[in-house]
């Protein structure tokens, strides 16, 4: 799937949720999808839990 495709179809689906559930609902899905998608770049390692851990904590910056 390209990226292209799967950004259209991100989209359809968000803009479905947004005409059914209204903002709050729209607000709650794009939260959810983000923990989902920062919950499996740390479990397939592409996110460092550690330095993810020192970022958040203020012991190291992400630059």
């Amino acid at each position: 799937m390209s990226t292209t495709l799967a950004g259209a179809l991100i989209g359809a689906v968000l803009a479905v949720v947004a005409l059914q559930f209204g903002f709050w609902g729209f607000v709650l899905v794009v939260v959810f999808a983000a923990i989902g998608a920062l919950v499996a770049a740390l479990v397939s390692g592409r996110i460092d839990r550690g330095a993810l851990t020192d970022v958040l904590t203020g012991r190291r910056s992400s630059k």
